[in-house]
């Protein structure tokens, strides 16, 4: 089968439901987040106030993503995927916004976070990296929300958080992407080769780490043994219950 690589426009964590894009998604969460800001509300905000949230990590092509739309549903939370942050992050306006909100929010909590990710090297936080922190703060304030994707269970206090760990192995992340685009195998595993050096050299840019261990998380489900998304959104889902005491 010839494939025509020019017209393979995979994003890392999608799969095959229409979804709306990072711009349409973006521009609604700043109409909602300016809403919110034009109530009468202190500068400073604790963020043990926030409802809590959930992030996700997961390998890429796992099937994330899909999980997170079935969870969005049951439990009526918004979704922040790796496309809209990074959007939100380089947008220049939506950046500046963002960032402002953060340091206002939170004054001071940017060096915190500079210190706990690069110790001693905090002076090489990058505007990515500040814009993107003040992106979710921003989402984590608005409500609660499902992150997928991009470390944000390392960024978010912890006790606000239930992060969930997805993995499956490489065969099985080459076959579901080989049936979502269409594509032979050896294909399928090019891409997939590509987006994990892309995801390594972001977590080694950001967060000075090389992996993901299994004691960040509160849960990792393996999608070869827990394969139906519904039933993995269902694990998901009552963990959050009842790590948070919600019926």
């Amino acid at each position: 089968m010839h494939v025509d690589k020019e017209k393979l426009k995979y994003v890392p964590g999608t799969y095959a439901k229409k979804r709306p894009g990072a711009t349409q998604l973006a521009d609604r969460h700043i109409r909602d987040w300016i809403k919110r800001q034009q109530k009468a509300k202190p500068a400073r905000v604790d963020p043990a106030e926030w409802p809590p949230s959930l992030c996700f990590s997961r390998k890429i092509g796992v099937g994330a993503l899909e999980i997170a739309d079935i969870l969005a549903k049951k439990l009526h939370f918004q979704v922040a995927d790796r496309e809209l942050l990074d959007f939100m992050a380089c947008n220049a306006k939506i950046s500046k916004d963002t960032a402002a909100f953060f340091d206002e929010r939170y004054p001071g909590r940017m060096s915190e976070l500079a210190a706990m990710l690069f110790g001693e090297k905090s002076f090489i936080m990058s505007d990515y990296i500040r814009n993107f922190i003040g992106a979710v703060f921003s989402f984590a304030e608005m409500g609660s929300t499902i992150f997928v994707g991009r470390g944000v269970h390392l960024l978010l206090p912890r006790e606000s958080v239930l992060a969930v760990r997805f993995i499956c192995s490489d065969s099985s992340r080459i076959k579901r992407l080989s049936k979502i685009l269409d594509i032979e195998e050896n294909e399928a595993e090019k891409i997939l080769r590509q987006a994990d050096r892309e995801q390594r050299e972001f977590f080694k840019k950001a967060f000075g780490k090389k992996n993901a261990p299994p004691d960040e998380f509160d849960l990792v489900i393996n999608c070869d043994f827990i394969s139906r998304p519904e039933y993995a959104a269902a694990i998901v889902a009552k963990a959050f219950r009842k790590k948070y005491d919600r019926q």
